[in-house]
C-alpha cells in the first residue's frame, strides 16, 4: 500500500511536498486504518485549479508509465512556471512489511531519466540516463547499458516486463497491486484499467463477465429501490426495447421498484450513470488489493450516496486504498473519516500548490471538522465576490 508521495516541480507542485498515507495517533474509526497502519482512503478537498487532481495524476503517471508506456518526456509533466527542467516524484510502500522506495527525476529538455529502487534500504538498481545496474536477480550486480534502455521509457517496467520479478516475492506482489489499479474520473465517466490480465471493468464487460447479480444484491443489501437488468430485450406492458437485431448484443435497464417500465441506462440521471460506472472498480479493488483513484468523485452523487460509497469501501476493503477528490464538505465528518485522512489544498501563486493535513490542528473527536475547514482553520478555501450589492467572502 501507498505509504507516501514526494511532489517536486511535478505540474502545480513546484516545491518539494510530501503526503502521507499512514496513520497517526487518532483512535477513532478503527475500520479505516489497514493492518499495516496504512489508511484505507484520503481525501482531497480545495478550490478549483488548487492542484488536487495533479496529486492523483502523480499516481497514475507510475501506472501509466508501468502499464501504458507513456511519453515521459512530454511537458505535460513539468512545472510550467518553474525554470527547472526536471521534475521529480518519489513513491513509498508498504508490501508484506517490507518497505519500497522508489524515485523517478526526469530531464525533459535533454531528455535523461534518473531512477531508484530500494527495498528495506537496500539498492535494488539504479539507473542513470542509458546506463543501469540491477541488483535483483544477481547479488552483485548485473549492468545494463543504451541496447538495453529506452531514454524514453521507466527501466522498472523493462525490468518487470522481462522478469516478471519471479525471483523477489515483495516486488512481485507490489506489482500485482499497482496493476490492480484503477483511475476513474466521474465528471468525464471514463475509467482506465491498467493491465490487469486484459480484464476490462467498464460496466458493459463487467456484466458480460459477471451478470448483475453482485449490483443487485449491492442495491439491495442497502436499500436502493432500483435494480438492473441487463438483456437483449426488456418489456413491460406499455413498452418494449430490443436491442438491435443481434441476438448477443445487450443493453442496460434500471428497474424502479413499483414502476414496470425499463429504463434505458442512457436516461438515466448522471448520478446513476457514474455510480454504475463506479461500482465495478470498487468490488475488484476491494477484492483484489491496489489503489482506486477517483477524481470529481461527488459528480452527480447525493451527499448519503457520497457517504455510503465511502463507508462500504472502508468496511470492506483490507488491502486497497481509496485517494479521492471531492468538493462535498459534507465528507468532512469525524464519523466519515479520520482527520488524518483529509488535506486541504490550495494554489499559491508562482509559489504553486500546497497541502496541508487536518490531522496537523488537532482537532478533536467532538470537533466540527467540516465548519472548521469553511471557517479556514486548514486553509483550501476558494475565495469570490459575492456579487454586486454582496460582501466577499475573503
Amino acid at each position: 500500500m501507498l505509504e507516501k508521495l514526494v511532489l517536486q516541480n511535478f505540474k502545480s507542485f513546484k516545491e518539494r511536498t510530501e503526503i502521507y498515507f499512514n496513520k497517526t495517533n487518532y483512535s477513532m474509526l478503527s475500520q479505516n486504518v489497514a493492518n499495516n497502519g496504512i489508511l484505507k482512503g484520503t481525501l482531497f478537498v480545495g478550490p478549483n485549479a488548487s492542484g488536487k487532481s495533479n496529486i492523483l495524476s502523480a499516481i497514475k503517471f507510475l501506472l501509466d508509465s508501468l502499464f501504458e508506456n507513456t511519453n515521459l518526456n512530454s511537458d505535460i509533466y513539468r512545472c510550467l512556471f518553474s525554470n527547472k527542467d526536471s521534475f521529480s516524484i518519489e513513491y513509498y510502500f508498504l508490501i508484506n512489511e517490507n518497505h519500497i522506495v522508489y524515485t523517478i527525476d526526469i530531464n525533459q529538455s535533454r531528455p535523461y531519466i534518473e531512477e531508484n529502487l530500494l527495498l528495506d534500504d537496500k539498492l535494488m538498481f539504479q539507473r542513470m540516463g542509458q546506463d543501469a545496474k540491477s541488483f535483483i536477480a544477481y547479488e552483485e550486480g548485473q549492468i545494463f547499458d543504451k541496447n538495453d534502455i529506452d531514454e524514453e521509457t521507466l527501466f522498472l517496467r523493462t525490468l518487470y516486463f522481462n522478469t516478471k520479478f519471479k525471483s523477489n516475492e515483495t516486488l512481485f506482489k507490489w506489482m500485482d497491486f499497482l496493476r490492480n489499479s484503477v483511475y476513474f474520473n466521474a465528471h468525464k465517466s471514463s475509467k482506465e484499467w491498467l493491465d490487469r490480465a486484459s480484464k476490462e471493468l467498464d460496466i458493459i464487460s463487467y456484466l458480460k463477465d459477471n451478470g448483475e447479480d453482485s449490483i443487485n444484491e449491492f442495491f439491495e443489501k442497502y436499500g436502493f429501490d432500483q435494480s438492473i437488468q441487463f438483456a437483449h430485450e426488456a418489456k413491460s406492458n406499455y413498452v418494449t426495447f430490443i436491442a438491435g437485431s443481434n441476438q448477443d448484443e445487450r443493453r442496460i435497464y434500471f428497474r424502479r421498484k413499483g414502476i414496470d417500465i425499463p429504463i434505458p441506462f442512457v436516461l438515466e440521471s448522471l448520478g446513476n450513470q457514474n455510480l454504475l460506472q463506479m461500482l465495478p472498480s470498487f468490488f475488484e479493488v476491494i477484492l483484489e488489493g491496489g489503489i482506486l483513484l477517483i477524481d470529481e468523485f461527488s459528480s452527480g452523487l447525493h451527499n448519503d450516496l457520497e457517504e455510503l460509497l465511502i463507508r462500504y469501501f472502508m468496511d470492506n476493503s483490507t488491502n486497497s486504498q481509496l485517494i479521492f477528490v471531492s468538493h462535498s464538505t459534507n465528507l468532512l465528518s469525524n464519523s466519515l473519516l479520520r482527520p488524518d485522512q483529509e488535506y486541504s489544498v490550495e494554489f499559491n501563486g508562482n509559489n504553486g500548490s500546497s497541502v496541508k493535513r487536518f490531522s496537523s490542528e488537532q482537532p478533536r473527536m467532538a470537533q466540527n471538522v467540516e465548519k472548521m475547514y469553511l471557517s479556514g482553520v486548514f486553509g483550501g478555501l476558494p475565495h469570490y465576490e459575492k456579487g454586486i450589492n454582496g460582501d466577499s467572502n475573503k
